[in-house]
Formats: C-alpha cells, structure tokens, sequence
C-alpha cells in the first residue's frame, strides 16, 4: 500500500519532490533530476509555477505520521478522536495498567512467599 501525498517535513524548499519520493517509494535524487529534466525540456518557466501551485495545494506531512511501523490501538485512539474520547483511552489504558500491576503483585506474592520455596525445593529433590 503506497503512502499518501504530503509535502515532507524532511525539505530543502517545500518539501514536493521528498513527499513525491516517499509517495512512490522511490530516492529523492531521480525525483528531482526528473523534475530538472522536464524544466529543461518544457522550458524553465513553467516548472516554478506548477511547484508553487504544488507546495499551496498538497497538505503538509503530520507530526505524528513520522514513526515507523504499527502503532499501538492506544496511541491511535489517542491521535484520532476528540478530547473527551482521549479521556476515554487514557482511562482504559489506566485501568489496564492497573490489571497488569495487581497480577504482577499477585505473582511476585506468590514466588517470594515461603510455601513456594519449601515447595520447589521438595519438587526438585533437594
């Protein structure tokens, strides 16, 4: 699935030919010899104008669209929805957390406690 079309944050001057690149996944080098190589062919004014037209038109790359990979359902939630559904994610989130550290405690309860010790000794023979 190809990437959508932004201007890039990664810029020399509005950031077309890196949001180009990025969009068709191709160097940013073959982006801009291709778009000299058009102006010298098509006549060097009209190359300014349509990049200026293409930096006013084209959105600029988001913040949050920088990391790479996956992101977690949370950080989504979190990114795409409003203030009060944030609350939401963060409450669910914390509660989660929550759950995580009660078990953690239980089993941390579990292997310091006396019983266990007496037990993985007497079951390992020693």
């Amino acid at each position: 699935m190809r990437k959508p079309l932004y201007r890039s944050r990664n810029r020399v001057a509005f950031g077309i030919c890196q949001g180009l690149a990025d969009h068709f996944d191709l160097s940013v080098v073959w982006i801009r010899l291709g778009l000299v190589a058009i102006s010298l062919f098509s006549g060097i004014f009209p190359f300014p104008v349509f990049y200026i037209i293409a930096a006013f038109i084209i959105k600029e790359e988001p913040e949050h669209s920088e990391k790479q990979g996956p992101e977690p359902f949370y950080e989504e939630d979190y990114y795409e929805t409003d203030v009060s559904a944030r609350t939401l994610s963060l409450r669910r989130l914390k509660n989660r957390f929550d759950a995580i550290e009660s078990r953690i405690r239980r089993m941390e309860n579990y292997v310091t406690n006396k019983s266990y010790d007496w037990e993985r000794r007497f079951n390992s023979g020693q």
